[in-house]
């Protein structure tokens, strides 16, 4: 039982880094989602709060990561073009967007290339259409950063983990051992082990208790309100995205006769209703993927922003009056630890939600037909 125990952490591991490097392409990739953490965004020249802006660049990912007040952590810029090839610099030399360097700017969420080379205010730039165009940006964003975190501390636990169960062979398990093992064993023999069946389940066990925790881990990061959490991991599309398209990577090819059978002729069908029924089949064979990535990413967001919306309460009546903004801050302050805690549980939810369809779908990919069973 340790053993095997010892043997699915030491894959998770594995699987944990694989997820981290797949991620990270991906949000990089996508790196125009990345806005500059400018510390007097939010704020209209004269002064007065906008709350919309603040809670886009708290749910957006950035080129810094803001800490507290005019404080922010500078992360790497890494740009390549054939024209000026590699440059790697810290954020910090774009003055929170202010500035330019080395010909580069921030352009509300975008790197680009401008025909200054010495650095001036961003409103005296000129943009460089054609080198912004072939301009490739693997910066290493927040959500970057935040991914790499949650990464590292995968393997920390689980490595911990796997260190007890060597050096305390035959013993009870104790510390984080006895925190993990009850939820290993529950994903093992509630999801794995019921849904896809004694005889496959061993092969997808691994990946369902790696997208588990990896999910989950992120999910309570995002919700500490300071570094290195708060970042909006698994509410930016990029990370929903590539877990989907791995759980339905591993759908397609895990696929027999009588899962595709089913998909393109369903046995026992007319002819006739097959014309209606097999394009819809075929439909859902990415629909379900789809809606995989949608439901996570959906619901983090959508907590990160309600969470906000009550937090922001307090300024946008205390904008008004003194006396609202106090009177207002005790049921504001209430219902943002209220849907705080609540978070904790959606976190966990959607963890298991994904974890339990992503199982379902391996089921119905290997399960077998009556006759095949009777064999």
């Amino acid at each position: 039982m340790q053993l095997r125990i010892n043997r699915l952490v030491k894959k998770i591991c594995g699987l944990s880094l694989l997820f981290c490097l797949s991620a990270a392409s991906i949000s990089l990739a996508s790196g125009s989602d990345a806005v500059a953490n400018d510390t007097t965004a939010g704020h209209a020249e004269k002064g007065k709060l906008e709350p919309g802006k603040l809670i886009l660049d708290h749910i957006s990912d950035a080129h810094s990561w803001h800490l507290w007040g005019h404080t922010e952590l500078p992360l790497p810029v890494i740009i390549y073009s054939k024209e000026k090839g590699l440059d790697i610099f810290s954020s910090g030399r774009f003055d929170h967007g202010h500035k330019t360097y080395n010909g580069y700017a921030l352009d509300g969420k975008n790197i680009i290339a401008v025909n200054e080379t010495e650095p001036v205010d961003v409103h005296h730039a000129t943009k460089n259409e054609e080198l912004t165009a072939s301009l490739w940006d693997f910066s290493i964003t927040k959500n970057t950063l935040s991914l790499m975190i949650s990464v590292a501390l995968l393997l920390w636990i689980f490595i911990s983990v796997a260190k007890s169960y060597t050096l305390n062979k035959n013993k009870a398990p104790s510390g984080l051992q006895s925190l993990i093992e009850p939820v290993i064993i529950f994903i093992r023999d509630n999801v794995a082990k019921s849904i896809i069946g004694e005889k496959h389940y061993e092969r997808y066990l691994p990946y369902l208790l790696t997208v588990f925790f990896f999910i989950w881990i992120n999910n309570l990061l995002g919700l500490v309100p300071v570094f290195p959490g708060g970042a909006n991991v698994t509410g930016n599309i990029a990370i929903p995205m590539i877990l989907a398209l791995i759980t339905f990577t591993i759908t397609t090819f895990s696929g027999n006769k009588h899962y595709w059978q089913h998909i393109f002729a369903m046995p026992g069908i007319p002819k006739w209703v097959l014309v209606i029924l097999t394009p819809i089949e075929i439909l859902g064979v990415f629909i379900k993927p789809f809606v995989l990535m949608v439901r996570l990413f959906a619901n983090i967001l959508a907590g990160h922003i309600v969470l906000l919306v009550f937090f922001f309460l307090i300024f946008i009546f205390g904008e008004a009056s003194l006396t609202t903004g106090l009177i207002t801050s005790v049921p504001a302050l209430a219902f943002t630890v209220f849907i705080n805690c609540l978070e904790l549980l959606v976190g966990l939810l959607q963890a298991y939600v994904f974890t339990f369809l992503s199982a379902l779908y391996f089921g119905m990919a290997t399960a077998e037909g009556h006759h095949e069973e009777a064999h």
